[in-house]
């Protein structure tokens, strides 16, 4: 059964104030539309958050952390409850606890060439980047480049005070981001151009991603091994939080666009 039909049907007092401000056909486009988000902490929980709660139909979620006590400042997934889980599966439980009828895949991968293809597959409607390692989000946003993938990303979030500074855009056209500058300059080795929207926020920070900080962490996965040590970032839930629903926002628009 169509996972859409499955919302429309029974969730009719659910979503009825998404309904009636998108309308009936937008509302079914996104009852029925599929998108994977990649990177479920900060930023990533929000969009989950957004799009779950305006009714979308079928969800991939990929991460291969686990949910640990220094998350919980700003990530919506982080509960006294939930520490050391896994993000994946924390987040499918809570989408399934908004709503039931979607269709929610959990998958605790590592974003990197070997696991793109399961990533990929299959072919989203959307792709939705909120990974802040710089060397699996430059490989993710490349391969979805290539194989043609509508993609939006999140720059970083973490530093930044003003929400008054944060902007929608080109990748190309980002200003005042460190991360965004490191991923342009990686994408640029790889020939991949514009087409590529961001969130960013235009608030100068003084900061480089090059010198990594250990954090004590609680709970294992496959792939704890993978990746180089992230730095430890000052965020603020609010900002981390705009981002997040700024991509759900987006996402909303692309995908009821008639």
């Amino acid at each position: 059964m169509n996972p859409g039909t499955d919302i429309i049907k029974t969730n009719s007092a659910r979503f009825s104030r998404t309904r009636r401000i998108l309308g009936q056909d937008r509302f079914e486009k996104l009852c029925n539309s599929r998108v994977t988000v990649v990177g479920l902490g900060a930023v990533g929980g929000y969009v989950v958050e957004g799009l779950a709660r305006a009714g979308i139909g079928n969800l991939r979620l990929v991460d291969f952390d686990t949910i640990q006590p220094t998350n919980i400042n700003r990530q919506i997934f982080a509960l006294e409850s939930t520490l050391g889980s896994l993000k994946a599966a924390s987040a499918r439980n809570r989408v399934l606890d908004i709503n039931p009828a979607c269709h929610v895949e959990d998958l605790p991968l590592f974003a990197a060439t070997e696991t793109l293809d399961e990533i990929f597959t299959p072919r989203p409607d959307l792709l939705i980047d909120a990974i802040d390692a710089l060397n699996p989000k430059v490989q993710l946003l490349a391969e979805a480049y290539r194989r043609q993938i509508p993609t939006l990303s999140s720059m970083g979030a973490a530093l930044r005070t003003d929400p008054a500074r944060i902007r929608l855009g080109d990748i190309f056209d980002s200003t005042n981001c460190p991360l965004a500058k490191h991923v342009r300059k990686r994408l640029r080795r790889q020939e991949i151009g514009r087409g590529i929207t961001c969130v960013y926020s235009t608030e100068k920070v003084n900061f480089d991603y090059t010198e990594p900080n250990e954090e004590v962490k609680i709970g294992e996965t496959p792939f704890s091994d993978r990746g180089r040590e992230r730095n430890v970032l000052g965020s603020l839930p609010t900002l981390t939080g705009i981002f997040g629903l700024t991509l759900a926002n987006e996402a909303i628009h692309r995908l009821t666009e008639l």
